[in-house]
């Protein structure tokens, strides 16, 4: 019976990594062991995503060389759009666009742009005012640390 669990178990990790299976926020990213990232020197996508790829083990490089390649944060920003209105005319509900656009210039190469869009619908309570505006930071957050990973993962899928 031991025998068996074991086998099942192994046969299980092996077809796992055999389709390609890695666990969240572990990914292969062998292909870019150094990369300079060009942003604003506030940014804090930048600081995310430079954290992610440390984390993956790229080094981040302090200057720009022409064997490394590149990675551009060109622009992420927050638009919000009204959904619902409450009978008064208040907006009740706004849906939230976080938007990012970044390029990636491999050595020898041209840049190629990227860009994205990450959705959020946040309800809003004109009598809840500083709760609300705490909510929406923590949104604003979430959705950052949203669009660093998917950056991450974009680039793990790039050889």
């Amino acid at each position: 019976m031991a025998r068996l669990s074991l086998l099942i178990a192994l046969l299980s990790s092996m077809l796992l990594s055999g389709c390609g299976f890695h666990l969240r926020g572990d990914l292969p990213l062998s292909h870019f062991p150094a990369m300079y990232i060009q942003s604003d020197r506030h940014s804090e996508l930048a600081a995310l995503v430079s954290n992610r790829l440390e984390h993956n083990k790229v080094e981040l490089l302090a200057s720009y060389q022409q064997s490394a390649p590149m990675l551009q944060l060109l622009s992420d920003s927050l638009e919000r759009r009204t959904l619902s209105l409450f009978p008064n005319g208040q907006v009740a509900e706004y849906e939230l666009i976080y938007k990012v656009s970044y390029a990636l210039t491999m050595p020898d190469g041209e840049p190629q742009q990227y860009q994205f869009e990450l959705f959020r619908d946040y309800q809003d309570d004109p009598n809840q005012a500083a709760a609300k505006a705490k909510e929406l930071e923590l949104m604003l957050g979430e959705l950052r640390q949203q669009a660093a990973n998917r950056i991450v993962r974009q680039l793990s899928r790039l050889h």
